[in-house]
């Protein structure tokens, strides 16, 4: 019930709840669409032979969003956005396998100005076996639900004092004009906020913006390219924290830095920045990376 301020009661009951299992078809076609919708410059990815790591969002995307409403009120559902997602890889996704997806709410935590929903997702072959696991971080704007309840996602920050330091590598990109409508039907993801610049505006917004995963995508490649020679059968984890938005025609730049290193897994830190005519803007920060050595 949401009262005349913004708090709102989250439905702790929701929590530790499966969602109904989803599957997925895996085609070579569909990893060479992803791949090319989002300027992926490897080429097993591009031929469609193994999936880029942020395809693996793909298989579980219709699965990740019913613990959500499971938890938060269904008429505060619009101001929810993306916040962080982490993936935890146990292989690479290839062509001809069928993927069996499912998710669950499992705490939140309710401040002033935002409270945040935790979903813990699984992705497995047919046979059981544990393909990857992710954490979705859903953010509601000016909503306090008030308490924290349960788990939240595992921490990925990355120390201010790192970001001061030169990078190992830094990776230019762009955002192709046309790059929401290749990435929505590639992903399966069709939020008109992407695709519909009316509807953005409405919202509040300049115009339509890039898909925040999208532009995790863009940063994974950077660092698959620039720390794995290009494999993607050596990355362990990634995560992210979404912080700004990314528009179509924006040029940005992927930072990587060094962290640690140990048990044969190489950790490095990252970001991904918007220039402009004031400086660059930090859109992704916090991210990790855990490269098998």
């Amino acid at each position: 019930m949401t009262t005349l301020d913004n708090s709102v009661e989250f439905d702790e009951a929701g929590l530790g709840v499966w969602s109904d299992e989803e599957r997925f078809d895996v085609t070579g076609e569909r990893i060479a669409e992803y791949a090319i919708a989002t300027n992926d410059p490897i080429e097993v990815h591009r031929e469609g032979l193994v999936a880029p790591p942020v395809f693996a969002i793909v298989p579980v995307f219709d699965s990740m969003l019913t613990p959500v409403i499971d938890v938060a009120p269904i008429e505060i559902f619009g101001r929810v956005v993306h916040g962080e997602q982490d993936f935890r890889f146990h292989r690479p996704i290839k062509p001809g396998e069928t993927l069996v997806s499912r998710a669950r709410a499992v705490g939140f935590t309710g401040k002033p100005k935002g409270s945040t929903i935790t979903v813990n997702i699984e992705c497995r072959s047919e046979t059981g076996e544990l393909v990857n696991e992710q954490y979705l971080t859903a953010y509601f704007r000016n909503v306090d639900a008030r308490r924290t309840v349960g788990e939240q996602a595992p921490e990925h920050r990355v120390d201010e004092a790192i970001r001061a330091t030169t990078p190992l590598a830094v990776v230019e990109q762009h955002v192709d004009d046309d790059q929401t409508y290749r990435y929505a039907p590639a992903s399966g993801d069709p939020v008109p906020l992407h695709l519909d610049d009316e509807v953005a505006k409405g919202a509040g917004l300049p115009g339509i913006i890039a898909h925040g995963l999208c532009t995790m995508a863009f940063a994974s490649w950077a660092v698959l390219t620039e720390t794995a020679n290009s494999d993607v059968a050596r990355i362990r984890r990634l995560a992210v924290r979404f912080a700004a938005l990314v528009f179509p025609g924006d040029d940005l730049k992927t930072r990587i830095w060094q962290l640690s290193s140990e048990n044969g897994v190489t950790t490095y830190g990252f970001e991904t920045v918007r220039s402009g005519p004031d400086g660059d803007v930090v859109v992704l920060s916090d991210g990790i990376a855990d490269i098998a050595d």
